[in-house]
């Protein structure tokens, strides 16, 4: 990222006729290249009229719009919007335009050449997962909802903004199709780059779209802008504690993963071990399971003392408990917290890439690193307040 934001907000106000209470108070952002930063809110606090204030659909009462280090509250508006894309909840298709027309609408209004056009329209198609061939010439209500929003999407990277602004841009879809579109989407980020101001009410969308999460009060105060995992292991008030709601701390487990962990030794036996080996293990390290291992050291079951007594070396079939999925280096702590909770052991076991046995996560494992996370979010903010 470059030392200068690629869009910065300078008590940025907004007070709309027969009001005296601003929309927008005095907002001061930072929006950093390439990063998707999500403003989530309350309904009414002012998070839409916000983006609308970036791209001058809403004309700021004070303040200044800088994009790229340019003063842009005076430029032409219609010059500003045909360089940053907008994608909202109603789509907006033209009904009486193709698909193809459609997307080329700001590429046309620039004067691009029609075979420019067309290139970058069934390139945009192909992008946003439409066969070109199908769909370039149907019109918007022979989509799908989702379909529909694919192409706002691909309208919205027409002309190749540096900037994009999405105003709740999968509310309206089911929630299948808002997974796969939020899912695609972010595969698509990974591609493009874009830097993306996006809206929505939702926290868990929020937390899975966003790089930066700017978590706003009421006249779009800012109660907090962070990454999601810091914010959801430190919401400095009350306000934003409330607004995450219950179940923060293990929403959190999805931003970090297994290979952080420092997984001790596990008692483990291989199918060909006495049981007494396996009992031994088990006494000297004070566990109610151990893992058997088949001969090629990929764990198969799990096993108590009891399930050992009176067994025979390589005769351990329908002993003890099965073992479940396992777990990678890369699986995140949520994942392994959802094969603890179906594990009879109440934990789980971490295999390499050839599925040979690393290592057993356990409850305190997750504990750990939640707290750890607390700590140096906290930390964080106290360096912060020093500085």
């Amino acid at each position: 990222m470059s030392s200068q934001p690629k869009i910065h907000l300078d008590r940025v106000a907004k007070t709309y006729p027969g009001s005296r209470i601003p929309a927008v108070d005095e907002l001061t952002l930072d929006v950093e290249e390439g990063e998707i930063l999500v403003l989530v809110g309350p309904s009414g606090c002012g998070k839409s009229t916000t983006l609308r204030l970036i791209n001058r659909m809403i004309e700021p009462s004070s303040g200044r719009i800088m994009l790229d280090g340019e003063d842009v509250t005076k430029a032409n508006p219609d010059k500003l919007r045909r360089r940053i894309g907008y994608v909202i909840q109603q789509i907006g298709l033209f009904p009486h335009q193709t698909i193809s027309q459609n997307i080329a609408t700001v590429p046309k209004m620039l004067g691009w050449e029609k075979d420019r056009i067309h290139e970058r329209t069934e390139q945009l198609l192909t992008t946003v997962g439409l066969d070109p061939e199908q769909y370039r010439d149907r019109y918007p209500k022979e989509l799908s909802g989702g379909q529909a929003q694919r192409v706002g999407v691909a309208r919205a990277l027409g002309a190749d903004p540096d900037i994009m602004l999405m105003d709740e841009p999968f509310g309206a879809i089911d929630p299948i199709t808002r997974e796969r579109l939020q899912n695609e989407f972010l595969r698509l980020q990974e591609e493009l780059r874009k830097t993306i101001v996006f809206v929505t009410h939702d926290i868990d969308e929020a937390i899975k779209m966003g790089d930066r999460i700017a978590i706003l009060g009421e006249r779009s105060t800012i109660r907090q802008i962070d990454t999601p995992e810091r914010i959801l292991a430190y919401p400095v008030d009350d306000f934003v504690d409330d607004f995450i709601g219950t179940g923060s701390t293990i929403k959190g487990l999805n931003f970090q993963q297994v290979s952080g962990l420092k997984i001790p030794d596990y008692p483990a036996i291989s199918v060909s071990d006495d049981p007494q080996k396996g009992i031994a293990a088990l006494q000297e390290a004070g566990r109610e399971w151990l893992v058997l291992l088949d001969d090629q050291g990929r764990p198969v079951r799990w096993l108590r003392e009891d399930d050992l007594r009176g067994a025979a070396p390589g005769q351990y079939d329908g002993r003890g408990e099965e073992l479940g999925d396992h777990l990678s280096p890369d699986d995140t702590l949520f994942h392994a917290l959802e094969l603890m909770v179906q594990s009879a052991a109440g934990k789980t076991c971490v295999v390499d890439e050839a599925g040979r046995f690393q290592g057993v996560v356990e409850m305190a494992h997750l504990n750990k690193a939640i707290r750890r996370a607390q700590y140096e979010a906290r930390a964080h903010y106290e360096e912060l307040e020093r500085a």
